[in-house]
């Protein structure tokens, strides 16, 4: 763009036009035709630092600012130049206007783009960024003007802001610590990442640090908001980012996901797990280098007990697609979850006394994991193109005390079943054998005694351990009710009541001393019949006589007889003699207890 103007006007207020007005005028040229190539905003900057040589006034603003001062200092017009000259002026209104306002200094910011080569002498950028930092940095409510936003009428009761004592009829945003992510993710990522250091150098919180990453990357990566899709759990806490009309290039998305991956904080839940999935997933779209990769999975892995089922469920993106769902993406994230609590002490629980599992700090997360991924192979199994050894490697890999029940595995078992008719009795066996018969419910074991899926064999295993459970169940209840009426009684005993419990101890004593006496009485009876069928026997001999027999077996006969009646009456007067004493025991404790 070409400029008709005046030489005075330029050379008393720039020592770079002097000289270059100078230089031509010496060669005698009649046209003074100057180039200036190299002016920091080009034409429409110029335009504004002629209008100030002629003595217009300029209307100084956040966007023209840093433009007119790098301008200012490649045209030298310094004070020598004369009084009030443009560098002055615009590094004025630059420290006490722009750099006190948080508007202002964002909009100042993101013009320093345009200025890069000249920026490394004023430090404009470093400037406005360690203002916006300590901006962020410190409680919004006490930043002033940015925040505030009028309410009403000037004189609007209640609520009214005073600035100097004067009222301003403006009212307090309620503003959280999000308040500047939307503004932030305004910037160029340069310049975010260099605010992002500077904040945290300045002790900003990692959980901010982390939202601010979270915000700016949903708006740049649109992939992220269709994987995560409706499931964001932030959506009701943090402002929702503004949809670009045209997204970046793969190539910038791909290096922007690697910066992020880079600058989000490593402590475990600082990040959502759906987020990090969502990472996960457009990191897989876009091919990214594998050890990107593998970084999400093991952020992914430190908290993968925060996880959920549809966070899981990955499209599997690769050329092959040989099933519907990346199993080996969640294989790896299980390993270094499992990595991860090994380290932290969790993963193997102490064994005490009869080889009972204690309860350790990560058992909870264990257990949720192992709950998590029993669902996820409920889900997969269906796919027809889903591998038997994937499907035992993934199962296998939860440790088996973090399975209080296989009722989850057993589910994933049968659908894999149901949707692999082809696989040979080895292969049912096999699979088969990731499950604990002894950790099935009873419904689950009611259910598998009828699957005709399943081998005989695990159908025989699990009737077995069915009836154990059963009859440990009916042992437990009858203990439960012996102790209720045990306690009930010991609970109704009192002091009138004591000797009935002694009575019933003597009655206990007695009746084994009657269960004694029956049995001797029917040795006896027993030995008896013995003898009289000898004599029957030993009377068809002709050898002998009845006499013969008398005088040899008479007398032990007799002897034996009366031993028996003799021991059955003393027997009898014992026991009469114990009921009566019972009798007057159990009435003298019923006048008692009248």
């Amino acid at each position: 763009m070409s400029f008709h103007l005046h030489k005075f006007p330029l050379l008393s207020r720039s020592g770079v036009m002097e000289r270059l007005i100078a230089e031509v005028s010496e060669e005698g040229e009649e046209k003074c035709s100057i180039c200036l190539p190299d002016i920091p905003g080009g034409a429409k900057t110029f335009e504004l630092v002629a209008k100030f040589c002629y003595g217009v006034k300029l209307e100084l603003t956040a966007s023209n600012v840093v433009y007119l001062q790098c301008a200012a200092e490649h045209l030298e017009m310094t004070e020598e130049y004369g009084e009030g000259n443009l560098i002055t002026k615009t590094e004025t209104f630059l420290n006490q206007v722009v750099l006190r306002n948080w508007k202002d200094s964002l909009r100042a910011l993101q013009t320093c783009d345009d200025i890069i080569s000249y920026d490394d002498e004023l430090n404009v950028t470093k400037r406005c960024i360690e203002s916006l930092a300590m901006k962020a940095s410190t409680d919004p409510n006490l930043s002033g003007w940015p925040i505030m936003e009028y309410g009403g009428p000037m004189q609007s009761p209640g609520g009214s802001v005073l600035w100097n004592g004067i009222s301003t009829g403006a009212r307090v945003k309620n503003t959280s610590s999000d308040w500047w992510y939307e503004d932030a993710s305004t910037l160029s990522f340069p310049r975010y990442k260099r605010l992002i250091a500077v904040m945290e150098s300045r002790g900003i919180r990692q959980e901010i640090i982390a939202g601010s990453l979270t915000f700016y990357a949903k708006k740049y990566l649109p992939g992220l908001n269709r994987c995560q899709g409706a499931t964001d759990t932030n959506s009701s806490t943090c402002v929702a980012p503004v949809a670009l009309e045209a997204p970046p290039s793969e190539e910038d998305q791909k290096l922007l996901l690697e910066e992020i991956d880079r600058l989000l904080p490593i402590q475990k839940g600082l990040v959502p797990t759906n987020f990090l999935f969502g990472l996960l997933q457009t990191a897989l779209i876009l091919q990214v280098s594998r050890s990107y990769i593998s970084n999400f999975e093991k952020r992914i892995g430190m908290q993968l007990d925060q996880a959920t089922l549809e966070d899981l469920l990955i499209p599997n993106f690769s050329c092959s697609m040989e099933t519907l769902y990346n199993v080996d993406c969640v294989q790896q994230i299980l390993e270094h979850f499992l990595a991860m609590d090994q380290i932290t002490g969790g993963a193997s629980p102490s064994l005490v006394g009869d080889g009972q599992i204690t309860a350790s700090p990560s058992l909870t997360p264990v257990t949720l994991v192992a709950k998590l991924i029993d669902g996820y192979l409920a889900e997969v199994a269906s796919d027809v193109n889903l591998k038997l050894p994937k499907f035992q490697a993934l199962a296998a890999s939860v440790p088996d005390y973090a399975r209080h029940l296989d009722d989850g595995l057993y589910r994933a078992v049968d659908i894999y079943l149901k949707s692999h008719p082809w696989l040979s009795e080895t292969e049912k066996e096999q699979l088969c054998q990731l499950m604990d018969c002894q950790k099935l419910s009873l419904e689950a074991c009611t259910h598998a005694a009828q699957n005709e899926r399943l081998p005989l064999r695990i159908v025989v295993q699990i009737l077995f351990f069915e009836q154990l459970q059963l009859r440990t169940s009916i042992t437990g209840c009858l203990l439960v009710s012996d102790n209720l009426d045990g306690s009930r009684q010991s609970g109704l005993a009192g002091p009138t009541e004591r000797g009935w419990v002694s009575t019933a101890r003597e009655n206990q004593v007695l009746k084994v001393g009657m269960d004694n006496m029956r049995t001797r009485v029917s040795e006896l009876e027993k030995e008896c019949s013995n003898m009289k069928q000898e004599i029957e026997r030993l009377g068809r001999v002709k050898s002998f006589t009845w006499g013969n027999v008398s005088k040899r077996f008479g007398f032990k006969l007799k002897s034996r007889m009366c031993s028996a009646q003799e021991g059955s009456i003393s027997n009898q007067n014992t026991e009469s003699r114990k009921n009566e004493k019972l009798k007057d025991r159990q009435g003298q404790h019923k006048k008692n207890s009248t």
